[in-house]
Parts: structure tokens; sequence; C-alpha cells
């Protein structure tokens, strides 16, 4: 996921590696406090400037919320209220669709 972040940030250099890792696992922990359960993880491990990507996160539309939400908080970006706009339609979206959230029924409430 690092990868496609530094693509998405037009990013070449490996210095800002650490930095991109720890704001791709914030975003992913923004949408989880908000009750999106994602379908994988967005994991590195980080030590000094030596990052190594876990993630197993492969869903374009929460890599995509996650993606916007480091480009979000890279930097000074020029653009950021439409990068903060376009992140919270995508949270939200991702809220409202069952494919993305455990909000269903649980069993014991459930119609026999």
């Amino acid at each position: 996921m690092l990868k496609e972040a530094k693509l998405a940030l037009r990013v070449t250099a490996d210095e800002y590696d650490p930095e991109i890792a720890s704001l791709l696992m914030a975003g992913a922990n923004d949408l989880t406090i908000a009750g999106v359960v994602l379908p994988g993880t967005v994991t590195f491990s980080i030590d000094g400037d030596t990052v190594t990507d876990e993630s197993t996160l492969t869903d374009p539309l929460a890599m995509r919320a996650v993606l916007t939400y480091a480009a979000m908080r890279f930097g000074s970006p020029k653009n950021y209220d439409q990068l903060r706009e376009a992140y919270e339609v995508q949270k939200v979206q991702l809220m409202h669709a069952s494919a993305y959230t455990d909000y269903g029924e649980d069993d014991d409430h459930a119609e026999s």
C-alpha cells in the first residue's frame, strides 16, 4: 500500500516513507473509529527510516479513502479543503454501506 500511496502523492523519495506509512495507518484507524470494518489491514513496521509494508487491504473503495486521508494530511496541500471534503464523503459512504459495517442485527435479537 505504501507504493500506491507514494504514487498518489507523487513522492519518489524514500525519506518520507515513515510519515506516509503513519498517515495511512491513521487513516485506517479513523475509518475504524467511525464504524467502518476494513476488509484487510493497513499495517507497517517502522524502524527508523526503514518501512516494511505488511498491509493486506486491497479493496479499491477502502484504499481510496485511506489514500485520500493521507493526501489530506501529508505536507500542506493547497487543495486541503477539497481533500477533506472528499475524504468525509468517502468515509460516510463506507459507513453506510453494509459490506463495510457490522451494524446488522445480532443473533440474539433476530426474528425467528
